[in-house]
């Protein structure tokens, strides 16, 4: 889908956002998650210039749920190998996670093709972008991301007292590598790129982001969030991490949540310099958060190539049959290489999610350049002929 971008309404409407900003209901989770959320004079949460975002208070406490399709999660696991290493490392909850810990690192080096000194795990990758964020606009400076983007690093690095530099995506949604690079100067401390994309899903070419980010390092760190890569089928990417041999300043961050089915466990890691690390290393003692059971389920999970292809090839299938019926139904879809499909509605995004949470589905709505968007994240097949039907009964 092409979608044409008006850069200088995209400016004026965030201006005006900001200075109409009051206070909401906080809805984010992570280093920040206690501060309250900011709304614009419609009352959406205020996520870009580009992006507002529709909410129900509750929603997460919303009674008799069918089909979750906001959160991006793994329908089919944490994979029956990694609870059965749960149940058998209860026993050993009394001790650090230790030697089980540094096993694990190294067979993630190993993985990646790089020495432990350059690994750092958290729970969860969102935990190291924060901690990013912290340590490197702590003293201010700025941030340049596209947008729309995932919003975690973003955030947290506004609070501490960075500027964000949004560069709005290419008429495909792929990131606008060009306009980013003319953006950086001086000032810049980061260049953050989310591939695949969320919340847009969709996914910016190997080769591009690969020149981009070994040209860019040269001047200012280069942070690939690639917690969706592994789902990307068909598509024309691959991973950052083999700029670390040439020395390049690029981190790269990878998650459990998605295709190992850990969202609740918490398991994340990423890849950089270690001379990169060395300073996040002053605020944080890496792993030492990290309980032995989410431990040993991650080491479960990451010998699970039975696990991890089912879920490719069922994320897939499931996709194609959403594809399908937005297409029967009228409704032009971005192309995605994750978990997730986004796609204009015709009606608005409040409507949408009372209409969607009456039926028990969750979704997430946006309303992007000012025009409803739906957010669904790719559940079951049996998940997703709900969301259809539901989603027929709102287009009759």
């Amino acid at each position: 889908m092409n979608q044409k971008i008006d850069r200088r309404n995209l400016l004026k409407s965030g201006l005006m956002a900001i200075g109409g900003m009051t206070l909401a209901p906080h809805l984010s989770m992570g280093a920040f998650g206690s501060q309250p959320m900011s709304l614009d004079p419609e009352n959406r949460i205020f996520r870009s210039p580009m992006v507002r975002e529709h909410y129900l208070p509750g929603d997460f406490k919303a009674p008799k749920i069918v089909a979750r399709l906001s959160s991006n999660e793994n329908p089919y696991g944490p994979p029956a190998s990694a609870q059965k290493a749960v149940v058998d490392s209860v026993k050993f909850g009394n001790r650090y996670a230790g030697r089980d810990m540094f096993e694990l690192i190294e067979k993630i080096a190993k993985k990646e093709g790089v020495t432990a000194d350059h690994l750092m795990v958290a729970p969860g990758s969102s935990d190291l972008l924060e901690k990013v964020a912290i340590v490197l606009f702590m003293n201010g400076g700025n941030i340049v991301s596209a947008d729309p983007c995932y919003m975690s690093m973003i955030r947290v690095a506004e609070s501490v007292g960075a500027k964000w530099k949004a560069i709005p995506c290419t008429t495909d949604w792929s990131h606008d590598l060009k306009a980013m690079e003319a953006a950086v100067d001086k000032d810049t401390k980061l260049v953050y790129v989310c591939n695949p994309n969320n919340p847009t899903g969709a996914i910016t070419k190997g080769q591009d982001l690969l020149d981009f980010c070994s040209r860019v390092s040269e001047k200012v760190p280069v942070f690939v969030d690639e917690a969706y890569i592994e789902l990307a089928v068909g598509a024309d990417t691959q991973s950052m991490v083999s700029l670390l041999s040439q020395k390049k300043n690029v981190i790269v961050a990878r998650t459990f949540s998605k295709i190992m089915g850990m969202a609740g466990l918490r398991f994340g890691y990423m890849v950089a310099l270690p001379s990169f690390l060395k300073d996040i290393n002053k605020i944080t003692r890496g792993g030492f958060s990290i309980c032995s059971t989410t431990v040993a389920a991650a080491t479960a999970s990451m010998e699970d190539d039975g696990f991890q292809e089912m879920t490719r090839k069922q994320n897939h299938q499931a996709k194609l049959y959403l594809y399908e019926n937005l297409s029967k139904m009228g409704y032009k879809y971005i192309p995605s290489y994750t978990n997730f499909v986004l796609f204009p509605i015709s009606i608005q995004g409040k409507e949408l999610l009372s209409k969607m949470m009456a039926k028990g589905i969750s979704v997430r709505s946006f309303d992007i350049q000012n025009k409803p968007w739906c957010r669904v994240s790719i559940g079951t097949m049996d998940e997703m002929k709900t969301f259809v039907g539901a989603l027929e009964t709102m287009s009759a």
